[in-house]
């Protein structure tokens, strides 16, 4: 890996007709299938229910369509422990379901699946106004963020042209947040607050591993002022990616772990969370040697031209 040299502005061409490949696959697929958001996002409610034995998810939704009129999706899972097998009913709209509706239905899932022990685990119900108020909240918290990492990393590389630096690095993690957006659409995961949390932990990572570039280009333009801009960060990126690709390694080994138990137990809350964070995490690896400073060669380059 130390001795493999690369060729950043080659790859640079490579990773964005990849992540165009990508996001139109996501568009497509958002137009298709739509994105499903949660009810803390679009208002709705979620009843659970425990049970024993074996259920059908086919047998659930016959007995709830019986009762219910609106849409409705069933998802089963079970505790880690495997002591707990629940349901979940989950209806998404403006209307959410009357005490009455509730019992009818609780009552009725009772008596079809009289040798299960149907338990009411959860109730949820979220309005689509606090939902609204919810979601404006999340998106402020993310551009709180953005707008916090593009003056720090101005700042901080002010001697190699701090607003360059900062853009380009804005730029990735878009990149980032919008491969892990079109994995929750491709992959059918729903965008709830599990999300809004991958969103603000790529943009530290991602941003931590195109810091790390800029620091040793910052460091060869020192060292080696005789070299072209070009050059200094092809060095650049060769002396770091063994460093950045190990560290998004490791993470990621930890991530699917995560998935796998996500997968093996039914537990949605924890697939939603783990799968656009595991891609999210390879785009910054790859954005932060091979986006965000080749992008910001052609801003330097572009603009040493302009001046001369």
């Amino acid at each position: 890996m130390r001795n493999l040299t690369l060729n950043s502005q080659k790859i640079f061409k490579c990773a964005l007709i990849v992540y165009a490949v990508i996001f139109l696959a996501g568009i497509l697929c958002a137009f298709i299938f739509g994105v499903s958001f949660d009810i803390n996002f679009s208002g709705g409610t979620k009843i659970s229910y425990a049970y024993t034995g074996d259920l059908e998810t086919a047998d659930i939704e016959k007995t709830v369509d019986g009762v219910l009129e609106q849409n409705f999706t069933v998802t089963k899972s079970t505790a880690l422990a495997g002591d707990t097998q629940t349901f979940e009913i989950s209806l998404i709209g403006k209307d959410a379901l009357s005490a009455e509706t509730q019992e009818a239905l609780t009552t009725s899932l009772e008596e079809a699946f009289a040798d299960n022990g149907i338990l009411l685990y959860n109730s949820n119900s979220v309005s689509p106004t606090i939902a609204g108020t919810f979601f404006a909240k999340s998106l402020v918290a993310i551009l709180i963020t953005a707008l916090l990492v593009v003056v720090y990393v101005g700042i901080r590389f002010r001697k190699i042209g701090g607003v360059s630096a900062a853009v380009t690095a804005l730029c990735a993690l878009v990149l980032d947040i919008l491969i892990s957006f079109f994995v929750c659409v491709i992959f059918r995961l729903q965008i709830d607050s599990n999300y809004i949390a991958v969103v603000l932990t790529l943009l530290g990572y991602s941003l931590n591993d195109t810091i790390v570039v800029y620091d040793r280009i910052r460091e060869n333009e020192r060292l080696t002022p005789d070299k072209t801009i070009d050059v200094i960060v092809n060095d650049s990126i060769n002396a770091v990616k063994a460093r950045n690709f190990v560290t998004t390694l490791t993470t990621f080994c930890a991530v699917m772990t995560i998935v796998v138990v996500a997968e093996l137990f039914g537990l949605t809350t924890l697939r939603s969370f783990a799968i656009p964070m595991a891609f999210g995490l390879l785009s910054g690896c790859v954005t932060s040697l091979f986006v965000a400073s080749p992008l910001w060669v052609v801003w330097k380059t572009r603009k040493t031209k302009k001046k001369a």
